[in-house]
């Protein structure tokens, strides 16, 4: 499903729409060129999820696990260039009992636990961006979708 954002308000309004369909466990990945909106995407879902700290980027650390109901973890694998047994030990303890947010999920390969959605963020000019969500979660899409024009 493709939509479209005007705003980073917009931005974070569609990944609040997402957020709210998430439980315990969940897995979105969130990919996209350098500028496109993925952090302001994370920014938007942890708001929806009650998060209420500063949401910003971790590519320095890593990843921020957020106390909430449920815990949100934001992960960003900008750094690495795959994942050693010790490093995955690492970034093990984010998954656990949270819905976890990846930034450039293409570094884990096929590391990463099962993905329930997954979005890519695109340019299309200074303000506007494309919003693709892939899952086999049919209704998710839906809801997200709302009554937006969405593309499937």
């Amino acid at each position: 499903m493709r939509l479209e954002s005007g705003s980073a308000e917009q931005t974070e309004e569609l990944a609040g729409r997402l957020a709210r369909l998430l439980r315990t466990g969940d897995v979105v990945t969130v990919s996209g060129e350098l500028g496109a909106g993925k952090t302001t995407f994370v920014r938007g879902a942890c708001r929806a999820l009650g998060i209420e700290v500063p949401v910003t980027s971790p590519t320095f650390t890593v990843g921020h696990r957020y106390r909430g109901e449920p815990a949100v973890s934001h992960l960003d694998l900008f750094r690495f260039q795959g994942f050693s047994a010790a490093e995955w030990g690492d970034l093990e303890p984010y998954f656990d009992k949270t819905i976890t947010f990846v930034e450039w999920p293409e570094a884990a390969a096929d590391a990463l636990p099962p993905v329930r959605v997954e979005v890519r963020l695109s340019h299309v000019d200074r303000q506007h961006r494309t919003i693709e969500f892939e899952s086999a979660d049919r209704a998710l899409l839906a809801e997200v979708a709302g009554d937006a024009d969405a593309r499937f």
